[in-house]
This record gives C-alpha cells, structure tokens and sequence, in this order.
C-alpha cells in the first residue's frame, strides 16, 4: 500500500504548478538519529536492523516518510556526517541488505525513506580526499587546496591562509604535511569541504545519488546543502587571494572571522541544483529533495522551492530557531513570542503564491523545543506544553517534520557535566570558549550547553522504564553510546500509546487531522494579534471557509487578544473544536471570560 493511498491528497492542492498533487503536500516526515533510536545487538549504538523492528510504531503514529540521517561508512567523527564511502553501511549500523530489508517492510507500511545527503564535504578519510593530497593526481583539485599565508612557514600558528573558524572551533584550515598545503574545512578538519566548481565532483555525487534511488531510496535531505557554491573570480580565486591574501570579516570573539559571506547561498547554486535536479531526478515520480538553508532567507525560500525552479522541493530555514540567541549559539535568551511570530509569518508569506515550507522546532542540531519554549516544572505543565508546541507548529501551512521522542514530549538530556556529552561541537566550543578564547567561564557554559547543546535531542529513544529504556535489552553488557534520561520512566511509548490523553495520541491526531482536512494541508496563512506577547494566533483559510489557531504560549492565564477574541465571541460553541489539549468545557469557559489558561491551544472551525 502507497502512502498516497492511505492518506489521498485533496484535489484542491496544486502546489502552485508543481508535479500535481506531490505525496509530500499533505504528509508528516519523521526523522531517525539511527545510533539513538533502537539497538538490536547490544553494541550500545542503533542501527537499522533495530529501526525496521519498529516501523509500525511509526505506521501507528500516522507518519508518511522518515528521515534517516546518515548511516554511510564513515570514521563517525561527527556522527556519520563525515561520510568515508557513500556506496556503503557503516558496520555500526548494518549492511547494504539491512538497508534493503528497512526499505522493503517501511514501503509495504506505506512509508517512504529520504535519506540524508551530505556533498559539502566527506571524511578526510574518503578515497577522493586520499587521492587529493597528491598534486599530481586527477583528485587534486577535488578539495580546496590553498598554500600557506606568504611569509610563514607552512603548518605553523599563523600560516594558515586567513583567520577563515570553522564551526567545530578553531580554524577552518587545517595543515597537510603530504601535500604541503591547506585545506578548507568549514566543519571538523575531519570533513574537508569538496569543491564543486570540478564537474567530475558534481557528476560523481549525480552518479552516487542515482544510485540509491535505483536501490529504492525515495528522495534525500541534503545537508548545508546551500554552502556548496563558493565565491570566487572567474579565475578561481578566493575573494583576494589575487592580492596575495584571502578576505577576512573582522574576528570574532573565539580569534576568528567567519566564513559564511564566502560560503552561504554562493553565486552558482541554484545553477547546481537546476544540473542536480536534471541528472538525477527528471523522468522520476514520488521522491522528496528537502535542503537545509544556511543563509537563505524566506524570499529565497520562495525562489529555490518554486516548481518552476526546478531545484528543491523545500528548504529548512534557520531564523525561527534564532530568535533566542544573540550572536553565538551558546549566548541563549528568553524567548519573546512575538520575535518568533514574525519568523514564522515572514517564512508563510514568503510562499503564500509559489514555493512551499518545511516546518520543523526540532531536530538532531537543536535543544528540544520543549525544554527550550514550554514548561517542564510539572508534569501537567509539560504534558499540556508539548502538546501546544506540537498545535502551533503543525497547523502552519507546510510539510511538518517530526523528530523522534517529540511525539513523546522528550526532554533536554539534563547533563551537568561535560564528560556526559559527546557532541564534537559541543565539546570543541568549550574548550575553545573557556579554555582558550576566555569568552566564557566554565559554569556558565556548561549552563549553555544544557540549554542548547546537541546531545540534548540525541538521547536515546524512551520506549519504555527499563534500565536503558528500551533501547537495548537491559542487560547488554555495553551500555549506550550517550546516557538515557533520567526522565524515562515518566516519558516513554509503553506509557503512551495505549493513553488516549498522551501526547502520542495528541501527535497522532495531529497527523491524521493534516491527512484528512483539506484546510490545513492548502489553506493560505493569515496572521492575527502578531505582537500579543503570550498567544499566537493565526487563521488557515481556503475559500471560504476558515480554521482559527489559538495558542497560549506561556505559562500564565493570558487573556484573548483583539482580533482573535472577536473571532472567538461571534458565536463560539464546543463542537467546531476540531483538536484541543484541554477539555472543551474548560476552553468554552476560558473564552465566556476571555482568557486562556496555562498553554491552551486549540483549532476552531469559524
């Protein structure tokens, strides 16, 4: 059975000229972390074996398609994004007929599998990478090669050819000795950046894409996917190099400049994603091609995502998962709602005629959202948030993506100390920040890392109250690869499936409402009361009919705001409460007094 049979797209949706009614226009995607979702031999780490065991989980829950980030061989530097070979498993995870064994049971469930796609850089392991360090090679030119900085002595401080961080902490160059020269990593020096300028690096990366849609994959998230485009002359120069040294931004706090004005939405990549989209995907049906947008910004959403482009399906921005942090990532504020309100709006109207959305709070590079946004001090409270969040996010216009454990309420890891966490990032910027650069002290970045560290989504999955929780039988002899929660036996699936007042059940009907309302899968975005400090509000219209959103998103009674209070007291009455996450007579009673209680949130149909 296609997914498209178990949940049939209305005949109202065109995507604005696109491939008529695509299967993503009305689906849910939900994304694996495949060391962390389920352990099948006791290794500590998942793998697909342990992933197809519980693929009807997923089919229960109601999603269409899964995300599964990388399981290519890969020295595992940064957890499978420095990929070693692309034709291949890595050992962690299985072998090329587990991958088809995952394929073959997800596509009889209905489900589809994208897969991750990561061709701005490989490991420094990868056979090209080997071949290039060879200037004589035919790979030379493979990577971006650059001799030191004139005047110094190559592989000493300061050589290194301009102050170009790179993401994981310190500089974005790292010394060859074999080649004699540096290469450009914008991430760990483990994941050199590939330069695609080369056309035998396109074509090969065409080839190998081509090549998992032949073995049944259907579509791929592409990693930094808009950093692939350099900006260089037109003699392939760096901005500068011709003068002897390439640009710098000024330096940061850390010591170093950004790359991001050189690397972000270069000048050539929608030319690139026109050839992919041409190499690879002309004359297929059925798959999703999803990039994540560094640097893009709505308008260019609109731009990348319209049929007419023939680049991307969808884009994941990075704006609305911005608005809490002042300048690094570490430096975490308050949330004031209407900073994300008008994220969100802007990222609608940007696609309201062409183009189409990703929507997404959480993923294996972000905090939870509901530790980050909602109220974890209760049980009730947390219940009660996460069920908001969930509302709020999937009720825009957009292909919602779930991360796994969301459909749970899973929490932030709650580590305190940094040998409880082994993210690269997360490790690399403190010793940078505190040890090094002196920006911050150690407690307070260790608060930082709580807050907004990646391993805080990259706990392993909650299915039950065992010791591991389910992830691997109890009395494996290596434990998991990262702790479990100490949350698991208040949060985990046993607990939740069969409870109708869950918030797998409350996931649940928020899928099942996307499948089967025409309003909310098509409808145009209409914002209300967008400076209101505690709800967000906002309507989905299509035609002449109209489903009003209403979230309380603080933990305090707020009352209703202008225009949505008029909306609400023009004749409001229990049964057009398409979906709740309180009791309609406690909702009924909030909006008589004009008010709403701690995190209400709910759709009414007008």
């Amino acid at each position: 059975m296609t997914t498209s049979q178990r949940h049939p797209v209305p005949d109202t949706i065109h995507t604005n000229g696109a491939t008529p009614n695509p299967w993503w226009a009305n689906a849910v995607v939900y994304q694996i972390y495949p060391r962390s979702f389920q352990d099948s031999n006791g290794d500590g780490y998942g793998d697909l074996k342990g992933i197809t065991s519980r693929l009807e989980y997923l089919a229960d829950l109601g999603i269409d398609a899964i995300w599964l980030s990388p399981v290519y061989r890969s020295p595992q530097d940064d957890n499978g994004y420095d990929i070693s070979d692309y034709r291949d498993i890595d050992p962690m995870f299985g072998t090329l007929e587990d991958m088809d064994a995952l394929l073959t049971k997800a596509h009889g469930l209905g489900i589809k599998i994208v897969m991750d796609l990561v061709v701005n850089h490989t490991s420094d392991e990868h056979a090209w990478f080997q071949a290039s360090r060879d200037k004589n090679s035919s790979y030379a030119d493979w990577y971006w090669w650059r001799p030191a900085r004139e005047g110094h002595e190559p592989g000493t401080p300061g050589a290194e050819p301009n102050l170009w961080g790179g993401s994981f902490g310190g500089s974005a160059w790292q010394y060859d000795p074999q080649r004699g020269e540096y290469y450009l990593h914008t991430f760990s020096k483990k994941q050199p950046d590939l330069n695609w300028e080369n056309p035998q690096v396109r074509h090969a990366v065409y080839d190998m894409m081509n090549w998992w849609l032949d073995r049944g994959v259907d579509g791929f998230r592409m990693d930094v996917i808009t950093l692939i485009s350099k900006r260089i002359d037109e003699n392939g120069r760096l901005p500068g190099e011709s003068h002897g040294l390439i640009e710098d931004e000024p330096a940061g706090e850390e010591g170093y400049s950004s790359p991001w004005p050189f690397s972000m939405d270069g000048p050539r990549l929608d030319e690139y994603l026109k050839e992919m989209r041409h190499e690879v995907f002309e004359g297929r049906e059925g798959y999703l091609t999803v990039g994540e947008g560094q640097g893009i910004s709505p308008r260019r959403n609109e731009e990348v995502t319209d049929p007419a482009s023939k680049e991307l399906d969808m884009i994941f921005l990075f704006d609305h998962v911005g608005v809490d942090q002042r300048g690094a990532k570490w430096n975490m504020v308050p949330l004031h709602l209407p900073d994300l309100k008008h994220a969100m709006i802007e990222q609608q109207q940007a696609v309201q005629t062409k183009g189409w959305a990703s929507l997404y709070f959480n993923n294996h590079d972000q905090p939870r959202s509901l530790s980050r946004w909602g109220d974890t001090s209760t049980p009730q409270l947390r219940v009660k948030s996460a069920k908001a969040l969930g509302l709020l996010l999937h009720m825009h216009k957009g292909t919602p993506y779930v991360y796994q454990g969301e459909e749970l309420g899973m929490t932030n890891a709650g580590f305190t100390r940094l040998d409880q966490y082994r993210d690269l990032e997360s490790i690399n910027a403190y010793h940078q920040r505190v040890d090094e650069a002196h920006v911050q002290d150690a407690a307070s970045m260790l608060d930082s890392l709580a807050k907004v560290s990646r391993d805080n989504s990259r706990t392993p999955m909650q299915w039950d109250d065992s010791r591991y929780a389910g992830f691997e039988d109890p009395n494996a002899e290596r434990e998991p690869w990262l702790s479990v929660n100490g949350n698991k036996d208040e949060i985990n699936a046993v607990q939740e499936v069969g409870d109708a007042d869950s918030v797998f059940a409350f996931y649940r009907r928020l899928i099942e409402l996307r499948h089967t309302n025409d309003i909310v899968s098509a409808g145009v975005f209409e914002s209300l009361d967008v400076d209101d400090e505690h709800v967000y509000a906002f309507i989905r219209r299509l035609g002449d009919r109209r489903l009003l959103v209403v979230v309380n998103v603080s933990s305090e009674q707020a009352p209703l705001p202008a225009q949505t209070l008029l909306l609400l007291t023009e004749g409001f009455h229990e049964s057009k409460v398409l979906v709740s996450n309180e009791g309609t007579d406690a909702l009924a009673d909030g909006v008589a007094d004009g008010e709403l209680s701690p995190w209400s949130a709910f759709v009414y149909e007008i």
